[in-house]
């Protein structure tokens, strides 16, 4: 799934796989063949909670 900000060039974005059971693979949008992480679904959920939250500072 790949984030609607991401734009024709990749931008600065992440893609996000989704339907793996109990794991999130995430990859660089600029690099399709590239490597991807895999976090556990409850660290991703609570990554994004965070994110939404404002937990983290602005321009990271």
């Amino acid at each position: 799934m790949k984030s609607s900000y991401s734009g024709a060039n990749g931008g600065n974005c992440i893609e996000v796989a989704p339907g793996i059971p109990d794991s999130v693979p995430v990859r660089d949008s600029k690099d399709p063949h590239g490597p991807v992480l895999v976090f556990p679904t409850g660290g991703w959920s609570s990554f994004v909670g965070a994110l939404k939250s404002g937990e983290f500072p602005a321009g990271l």
